[in-house]
């Protein structure tokens, strides 16, 4: 008989609806494995933490002092969203998230822009063109690289002074900027949009340019385009069909992958993959829609994006097929109307899962 291979996943749904969806995802990707036979069959062994603003207002920290080495072990992980009221955001977010981002180095950020069948757009493009992109963000340094202090408070109030330093390396502009152009060489459209703010920002971000123009000599099979962030804001409104692979710095990316997300319908649709591409470390994957506060509890939490991050994480693992399958459930379940209250539907977090789990296996 033959033994299913086996995946350990650390969970962790940390805060808000963040809890709600993990359990989603974890319900549709054991549905998947329970599916699985033969040589291709597959299991996961999940280890769940309890990590987050809870965990915070009992114990002043954010994750386990030694919580980076038990992550190490894993094979990947599966992340809900961070952050509460009662919990400062810069707190809650460099304590788990960008702490296990940053020291698992997992400087590629990818988060497909996908516009599904059944979902309304706020573009009317989207009604007749078809639409498809990817935002690759560099996630490791830029704007979020966490360098700069705040001082002088003893001048009293309105005298201190808050410095924040963004940082740019040779580096980390060529492996992001690579990875993006390797990715295009895998899609439909291979052109690669580069994103940047150099006219402003002389420094750093015309290292991104030059390193761009570098790479790209490279790629001569793959079309290529630099854009100032602002230009592009419009770009991805005005003319999306025009889009495959947009690769920019870590808050670049960020606003934009949002943008993007919303004009497919709402941030309930994100997916996204926290890459360590060497392999040295777990990759993380997580929806990005928050923790969502208002809606925390009800029952109306949309999954959607948490099942596409699973689907990140099975083609991490070299199992498109499978990936491949989720995505169509996803599909079809939007295309049956099945929407969450985010897309204009009435359907329960319950009942959006028991749909992408039935859509399996048609």
């Amino acid at each position: 008989m033959t033994t299913p291979r086996t995946f350990r996943i650390a969970a962790i749904p940390a805060d808000g609806i963040g809890k709600e969806v993990v359990a989603s995802g974890r319900q549709v990707l054991d549905a998947l494995a329970a599916d699985s036979t033969g040589a291709a069959a597959f299991t996961f062994d999940w280890q769940e933490f309890d990590w987050g603003c809870e965990y915070y207002a009992r114990t002043g920290k954010m994750m386990a002092d030694d919580g980076l080495d038990q992550l190490k072990v894993f094979d990947a992980i599966y992340f809900g969203a961070v952050g509460w009221p009662s919990v400062p955001d810069d707190v809650s977010l460099w304590g788990l998230r960008l702490k296990i981002c940053q020291n698992f180095d997992q400087w590629a950020n990818v988060r497909p822009v996908h516009f599904l069948p059944g979902v309304l757009s706020p573009l009317r493009k989207a009604d007749d063109t078809e639409l498809d992109w990817v935002v690759v963000r560099e996630n490791s340094e830029g704007e979020y690289a966490g360098l700069g202090g705040r001082n002088l408070s003893g001048r009293g109030p309105g005298g201190e002074v808050a410095v924040q330093s963004s940082l740019f390396t040779e580096v980390g502009c060529e492996r992001i900027i690579r990875f993006a152009f390797d990715l295009a060489r895998t899609r439909t459209r291979r052109k690669v949009s580069s994103v940047t703010k150099s006219n402003a920002q002389q420094y750093g971000m015309v290292l991104w340019d030059d390193v761009f123009k570098r790479v790209a000599a490279e790629y001569p099979d793959v079309e290529t385009e630099s854009v100032l962030v602002d230009a592009m804001s419009a770009k991805f409104v005005l003319r999306p069909e025009d889009l495959s692979v947009v690769v920019a710095s870590n808050l670049n990316a960020d606003i934009l992958s949002d943008l993007g997300s919303a004009l497919a319908g709402s941030l309930g649709l994100a997916a996204s993959a926290n890459l360590n591409p060497e392999r040295r470390f777990p990759s993380m994957f997580e929806p990005v829609h928050g923790s969502a506060p208002d809606i925390a509890g009800r029952g109306l939490a949309n999954p959607i994006g948490a099942v596409g991050s699973a689907a990140l994480m099975l083609e991490h693992f070299g199992m498109a097929d499978q990936a491949a399958r989720l995505n169509k459930a996803i599909e079809t379940v939007t295309a049956a109307g099945i929407l969450p209250c985010d897309l204009g539907g009435s359907a329960t977090t319950d009942e959006v899962t028991k749909s992408l789990i039935d859509a399996l296996n048609p």
